[in-house]
């Protein structure tokens, strides 16, 4: 087996086996994975990261394909990222619905990779963004992140992205519901897909209008409405340009670094959660005080928070060590 270092220098040159190694090693939780982003994280930084969400069915995978088909014909190198919904038993991929990115599974510029959410209410796992940096360190100039869906729960699609696009289709009262929502902030782009639906300019009046119901000040970015039908690579050309211009308006104001600082924050405080959890459920699971505890609450003797309380306490007086 190839040792860390030579799977880094692999992946470092774009050896397509060599980046899914590395990321089935960061999902899976290897240490392996986490000294190799360590080792190859000083050169990312370079790709363009686009996140794309959406309610099932809005064509988010037909509408990468064909993002995906613009920027090679622009000599980019593009991969894609898309979460799926785990299997409750197996805890993988459920969906598998990459059938609409086939004309690409043999373009040697092009690497896709479905990923389990696992549960994970963002919409997005917690190795999205380890898994982002590989791509980027593996010389990718485009990376794709596909999420599950659009609700008020699968927003954190702006914790990985530099530019986040909301694809909403024509005729669904769903999606206005949505941005009356709070979902309103999240895109940098809004896509109506499917535009050939008869309902399609009615539904872009709808969110302009929505859209108007927020502040703007004078010189910030206003969010474009593009009309798109993927299947038919209709509206990709204006797309892929208003995506371009939003990418240089964000670098010219230096927004891109501070939406860069601001994603790996999150992706530190995420990680450090997560770590602190996995250690307190390993710590509580043979703890007779908790389960006593617990069999308080199952019995209506004691509350929910009054309990994390105690928990909480127990912790401050180094009385519960989760290391």
């Amino acid at each position: 087996m190839a040792t860390e270092t030579s799977l880094a220098e692999r992946l470092l040159q774009g050896d397509k086996r060599a980046l899914a190694r590395a990321i089935t090693l960061v999902e899976n939780d290897d240490p392996r994975g986490w000294d190799l982003v360590r080792e190859v994280y000083p050169h990312t930084g370079g790709a363009a990261v686009l996140g794309l969400t959406g309610a099932p069915g809005a064509g988010k995978s037909t509408l990468i394909s064909a993002l995906t088909k613009a920027r090679r014909a622009q000599e980019r190198d593009v991969a894609v990222l898309s979460i799926d919904p785990s299997s409750p038993f197996t805890k993988g991929a459920l969906l598998g619905d990459r059938i609409r990115l086939t004309d690409h599974f043999l373009d040697p510029g092009v690497f896709i990779r479905s990923m389990a959410n696992r549960g994970a209410l963002g919409g997005l796992s917690e190795a999205t963004l380890q898994a982002a940096l590989l791509m980027d360190a593996a010389g990718k100039d485009d990376v794709f992140l596909e999420t599950v869906g659009v609700g008020q729960a699968e927003i954190d699609v702006i914790d990985h992205a530099d530019t986040v696009v909301l694809i909403l289709i024509p005729g669904g009262g769903d999606s206005i519901q949505a941005l009356k929502a709070g979902v309103m902030e999240i895109p940098d782009i809004i896509v109506v897909n499917k535009a050939d639906h008869p309902m399609t300019d009615t539904m872009v009046r709808e969110v302009r209008s929505v859209l108007s119901l927020a502040p703007h000040e004078k010189g910030t970015w206003r969010v474009p409405i593009v009309k798109t039908q993927a299947y038919r690579d209709i509206g990709i050309d204006e797309l892929i340009e208003q995506i371009d211009a939003h990418r240089a308006y964000i670098q010219e104001r230096g927004e891109l670094e501070e939406r860069r600082r601001r994603n790996l924050r999150s992706e530190v405080l995420a990680l450090t959660t997560s770590r602190i959890r996995r250690r307190l459920d390993a710590a509580l699971a043979s703890d007779e005080r908790f389960q006593a505890l617990l069999q308080q609450v199952v019995e209506r003797r004691l509350d929910p928070a009054s309990a994390a309380t105690e928990v909480l306490g127990r912790l401050d007086a180094g009385d519960l060590a989760i290391d």
